[in-house]
């Protein structure tokens, strides 16, 4: 773990053995790996990957976690800091924080003064150019109300209600927003994928249209590990990325078809995350190239439209995931209007550092979520306090809890720690798209980072989860440390879900830095991987941004507590070297880390 002296003895055998692969590729350029490949199976199709490293796992049988009797303490104290924070953060008191509400203000100053009481520096700088907390994000919260989606053909009318059959909403920062009798068009999963040889907007004139689209990709579609990146969702299975290509188009509108399997949570996570108060950075343009209207409907409504338009959805959807597919007009019209009340305000990344001794320009940087969804009176019930006690009161705790770790050394670490808490995650990874562009220490200069959102509850798990499993030199790392506690490393569960591009790591990978997002597994040292897995889709069904996200005294923590301790191990033993790692040669950031390595001479 991470006592006092926990460096000194984990650094080094790290550098020389656990990592010597970095070490060793670290001869071209600034310290960075420019040789390195993944291992020999990283080349395998991702399936493949995933079963090779389950199957490796299958041979652990440690009845519980090794650890010895200080380690054992010292998890129980982070368990300790995590019950503290998180009946704080997620009571009721708290509002379910929500950016620019009473709710953040209670967060982020709870999380200064935390920091503080650590001993622990400011990490930003005001307006004024001295030492904050605080990084001012500026943003705009739209309340937005919508009419019903009126959809017409020939012969046929129906209204689909908000709620129960859609959800509508605008990134256009603007008062009124709408659309008006604009005609539908099927474009299969909305994605413009030249290396993919793919375009399901060929030949299609999209201006003053809505296009309808399917969630997630072919290769989920198809399971073939040949297609995107098989099972696993590649960023062009995400909502964010179909309302995109759909403005980059010049379409009116864009509805996506829900589905639960497809899109990974039920119908009630998306009329619950858009029926608030909704976020969005400021922008100068108040977002005018997105498009009026973005939206989703149920898989039941999408249904009697294409009943409508003499279509059988079951049939077009597998129509849609073959090469070649062709998008088709539905012949119908959809009109709906939003008004939206537009506030300006600033919200805020809470960031805290301690100073490295010997290089401080360079950073490990951790982060983690403090935003929820706030109040929403539409919430069915009687509670329309979403406290977010798991997604992501935990991760935001655990920020706290490291910190208290590290604030406990005797000596701080050569290079320095940035604990970041970010705003407007759950808008769209707004805080940390800001911090990206804004970075406190350069992003060249940024060594790695950790990401914690929506820690295990359950107690200890041999598993630890690699979320985007086969993307980094980390995973060594993690591989190492996670070895130390009886625990193995397993792929993600359902990498369909799409994870990887869910969270805040994702902001800086987009721009180079390597990301690592881990989480406890499911299989359980005291129950067993079956009891764990039904207590994980309990979660999920029932409590996943709905209400019922809340704190329990009776949660055990040490899983928790002992996927910090692998955090801050791995981030000790950068910290105290001179490694740079990287992505694996292949993957999609790897060019952009590459290109920042003479910056590191």
């Amino acid at each position: 773990m991470h006592t006092p002296d926990h460096w000194r003895r984990l650094a080094l055998p790290l550098a020389l053995a656990g990592l010597t692969a970095i070490a060793a590729c670290s001869k071209d350029g600034a310290g960075t790996s420019a040789d390195s490949t993944a291992p020999e199976s990283q080349n395998a199709p991702a399936e493949e990957r995933q079963i090779s490293a389950a199957n490796d796992a299958g041979a652990n049988t440690t009845a519980e976690p090794t650890l010895s009797d200080a380690d054992k303490a010292e998890v129980a104290e982070i368990a300790r800091d995590l019950h503290k924070h998180i009946a704080v953060l997620a009571s009721d008191q708290f509002e379910g924080r929500a950016p620019a509400t009473k709710g953040e203000e209670l967060t982020v100053n709870y999380l200064a003064d935390e920091f503080k009481k650590l001993g622990l520096k400011p990490g930003a700088v005001d307006a004024d150019g001295n030492p904050s907390w605080f990084q001012e994000v500026p943003v705009v919260e739209m309340q937005i109300e919508s009419t019903p989606m009126e959809i017409r053909g020939e012969g046929f009318e129906k209204s689909l209600q908000p709620l129960t059959d859609m959800v509508a909403f605008t990134q256009r920062q603007t008062p009124q927003s709408q659309l008006k009798d604009s005609p539908l068009v099927f474009v299969g999963y909305g994605i413009v994928a030249p290396e993919n040889n793919w375009n399901d907007y060929a030949g299609l004139d999209m201006q003053g249209k809505t296009a309808v689209i399917l969630v997630n990709d072919p290769g989920y579609a198809t399971q073939d590990n040949n297609l995107f990146n098989g099972n696993a969702m590649t960023y062009y299975g995400r909502w964010s990325y179909k309302f995109e290509e759909a403005a980059r188009q010049g379409a009116a509108g864009a509805i996506i078809v829900h589905e639960t399997g497809a899109a990974g949570y039920p119908w009630e996570v998306v009329s619950g995350s858009w029926s608030g108060a909704q976020i969005s950075l400021e922008s100068e343009d108040k977002n005018a190239d997105r498009v009026a209207v973005e939206s989703w409907i149920t898989s039941d409504a999408a249904k009697s439209l294409f009943t409508a338009a003499g279509l059988d959805l079951a049939k077009e959807m597998d129509a849609a995931k073959q090469q070649g597919f062709q998008p088709k007009p539905l012949n119908l019209t959809a009109s709906v209007d939003l008004k939206s009340e537009v506030r300006t305000s600033n919200s805020r990344n809470v960031i805290a550092k301690i100073e490295g001794t010997t290089h401080p320009d360079e950073a490990i940087i951790y982060t983690a979520h403090w935003d929820h969804l706030g109040v929403n009176d539409h919430a069915e019930g009687q509670d329309h306090i979403f406290n977010g006690a798991v997604d992501n009161a935990t991760g935001t705790a655990g920020l706290l809890a490291m910190a208290h770790q590290v604030a406990k050394m005797e000596e701080a670490p050569q290079r320095s720690l940035l604990f970041v808490a970010v705003t407007a995650e759950e808008s769209g990874l707004l805080g940390s798209k800001y911090y990206a562009a804004n970075p406190v220490v350069p992003l060249e200069n940024t060594v790695a980072g950790i990401n914690f959102d929506a820690m295990g509850v359950l107690g200890p798990m041999r598993d630890v989860i690699v979320v985007g499993y086969g993307n980094s030199e980390l995973e060594k790392m993690l591989e190492d440390v996670a070895s130390t506690q009886g625990r193995y490393l397993a792929p993600e569960d359902h990498p369909e879900r799409g994870y990887f591009y869910r969270s805040d790591h994702f902001s800086l990978a987009k721009k180079g830095v390597p990301m690592l997002y881990f989480s406890s597994g499911t299989d359980s040292f005291e129950h067993g991987r079956d009891w764990a897995k039904k207590k994980a889709d309990v979660y999920t069904a029932d409590h996943y941004h709905k209400p019922g996200d809340e704190y329990d005294p009776e949660w055990n923590l040490e899983g928790a507590a002992l996927d910090l301790a692998l955090g801050l191990d791995i981030g000790l033993a950068l910290a105290n070297s001179r490694d740079w790692p990287n992505w694996y040669k292949g993957n999609e950031f790897r060019a952009i880390r590459d290109k920042s390595a003479d910056s590191r001479n």
